[in-house]
């Protein structure tokens, strides 16, 4: 009975078909294992593969093909969270993605209970071959897919800012992506279609202040589900549920740390939807072979670590969650 109880609780979660408002609540657990790690501090930082989920303007950082691929169970395993990406850098700075992701809950119980069709409760209390089972009747899953296809460009620029000064260049990302949303709960099917618009902004901090020493600062925005995405199931009464538009901001500061070859991002993000939760995050890397990573949002902690070797990179995380903590693992191919 405690799992099922807590599959119940799971379902209202991420599954919750007549709950309108929350009807994208499955694309809030956010992709890939890296940005997990920070705690979802990433739209500003999107430097990877993932970015497509997070910020899909920062996928024009990538200068080489990357396939991105992960696996973790959620919610002390009453869930499976799948995600594949694949990014292909183009000519004249450019980049599209393509990404999927699954979210499944298995053996979902049924309780069968057409016998009690014409039965009243008094006569349910005093029969007790119409008292309900202990176990159910049948099981059934539930899947989530996300399907993204996503576009960046690339723009360099200097900005001008007199001649008692001096020009600061600018290097501006935008993009956006096309995402297909179909979830099956039971026997039924929903779908929709929505849009995501995005930009990231860099500039050098060591032109801003003259110190060759600083390293680069990082603002981006995704208006995720642009004016709403509707999904709409195959029931009888035609429901349509609304993913509420959210506008995701971010601001990251990338510090190079040469006499001791590593790096450090320290990271801020936050949502305008819901709770407007506000997301904290930072990575450290020495000789770019090993991360060490954390974050924290609304109460839930994080941390995780990165390996690289050669053009494969191996991430790690650990997130605590009310409904159960979770591990993440993902493999890169860089080439």
């Amino acid at each position: 009975m405690k799992k099922i109880y807590i599959i119940i609780i799971t379902m209202a979660f991420v599954l919750n078909l007549f709950a309108g408002r929350y009807a994208g609540d499955f694309l809030a657990i956010g992709g890939g294992v890296r940005a997990i790690s920070m705690g979802g501090a990433f739209s500003a930082v999107a430097d990877d593969a993932n970015a497509i989920y997070w910020n899909t303007a920062g996928i024009g950082q990538i200068k080489q093909s990357q396939i991105f691929a992960m696996h973790a169970f959620l919610y002390d395993n009453l869930a499976s969270y799948d995600n594949i990406v694949y990014c292909q850098p183009l000519p004249n700075d450019a980049t599209i993605g393509i990404n999927w992701t699954r979210l499944t809950v298995d053996e979902i119980p049924q309780f069968e209970e057409s016998y009690l069709y014409g039965t009243n409760v008094d006569q349910r209390v005093a029969n007790p071959a119409l008292h309900l089972p202990g176990q159910p009747s049948s099981t059934f899953k539930s899947t989530d897919d996300l399907f993204q296809l996503g576009f960046s460009k690339h723009i360099h620029f200097d900005i001008d800012l007199g001649w008692k000064f001096f020009e600061m260049p600018i290097d501006l990302y935008a993009g956006g992506n096309l995402k297909f949303i179909r979830r099956k709960l039971y026997t039924n099917m929903g779908t929709g279609t929505g849009f995501d618009l995005s930009l990231l902004v860099a500039t050098d901090m060591s032109y801003v202040f003259n110190r060759d020493y600083l390293g680069r600062l990082k603002y981006g925005v995704n208006f995720m589900d642009l004016g709403g995405t509707d999904i709409k199931w195959d029931s009888r009464s035609d429901r349509v549920d609304e993913i509420l538009m959210n506008t995701k901001m971010g601001v990251a500061f990338e510090q190079p740390l040469p006499f001791i070859k590593s790096a450090l991002i320290l990271a801020l993000d936050q949502d305008y939807v819901y709770d407007e939760p506000v997301h904290y995050g930072g990575e450290f890397t020495y000789d770019e072979r090993v991360a060490v990573r954390a974050g924290y949002t609304e109460g839930n902690y994080s941390t995780g670590l990165g390996l690289t070797f050669y053009n494969f990179k191996i991430d790690y995380a650990f997130v605590t969650n009310n409904l159960g903590n979770t591990n993440r693992i993902g493999l890169s191919f860089i080439f």
